[in-house]
């Protein structure tokens, strides 16, 4: 296999160009950086276009490129200094793939049996936001919406933080906050905003039916029209000193409190 050594050649600066968003839209495509990523994108058919792979890298992980070829995939040995180029971290791992934008319509996600759905309002930080997606897939989540005012879920950052849970469960992007309720709660889904200011705590509502979890900005929350459209605003009850948590521990001690629940019945 020959190797690209030229950061300029056309495939390179290609796939290099998904690194902003507006490529990524023109192409529906994104990048799947690290091997477990590339495992996870490469178990599903037709999403993985192509893969860049070092010499080293080949070595270390000799399986996923012969999945890869093994599904027809265009397998590429890459130099260092081209992977150093097309990824996105400071130690590339050696393994990048080209992968097809993988989100589903809400109508789609949603199935008649789904028990828990995360929504993501107006979340802008690509590391809280996959680490959101990565736990809602650890707890069995049925779906994850990220609205329109929310960050775009194929951001480097994004992808690398789900672990390649950005491929486990159906996502969805792109949609009003208002339209997801909506949506939710017409299946039966009661939807419960996570915010500091509810009035009863996690502890003391109910999570037998299915549930849709609101979750808010990093900093400000969920201001108050969107707290409005949700049945219940509830609070994760704080026993010790510390003033708040953080979003993606905030999540995770909701979904898990859902999935608890809903897997005793």
């Amino acid at each position: 296999m020959s190797e690209l050594t030229n950061i300029k050649s056309p495939r390179v600066k290609a796939a290099r160009r998904l690194t902003k968003r507006a490529f990524r839209d023109r192409d529906r495509a994104f990048l799947a950086e690290g091997p477990q990523a590339v495992r996870e994108a490469l178990a599903l058919d037709g999403v993985t276009v192509e893969l860049f792979a070092t010499a080293e890298a080949e070595l270390r992980h000799p399986e996923l490129v012969t999945t890869a070829k093994l599904a027809g995939v265009p397998v590429f040995r890459a130099s260092g200094e081209v992977m150093a180029e097309l990824a996105q971290t400071v130690t590339p791992q050696g393994l990048l793939a080209v992968c097809r934008f993988v989100h589903v319509p809400l109508e789609q996600a949603v199935a008649a049996d789904a028990r828990l759905v995360a929504i993501l309002a107006h979340v802008r930080d690509p590391g809280n936001a996959g680490t959101v997606l990565r736990t809602a897939d650890a707890a069995g989540a049925d779906a994850v919406v990220f609205t329109d005012a929310s960050v775009d879920p194929y951001n480097g950052k994004c992808v690398r933080a789900s672990a390649g849970s950005i491929f486990h469960l159906p996502l969805v992007t792109g949609v009003p906050v208002g339209k997801a309720v909506q949506d939710l709660k017409g299946r039966g889904f009661r939807v419960l905003a996570a915010d500091g200011t509810g009035r009863r705590t996690l502890d003391e509502v109910a999570l037998e039916a299915p549930v849709a979890w609101l979750f808010g900005n990093e900093a400000w929350g969920l201001p108050a029209e969107l707290l409005a459209l949700a049945d219940e605003v509830v609070r994760v009850p704080i026993y010790g000193r510390a003033e708040s948590l953080n979003l993606a521990t905030a999540a995770a001690v909701c979904l898990y409190a859902s999935a608890r629940v809903h897997r005793q019945k």
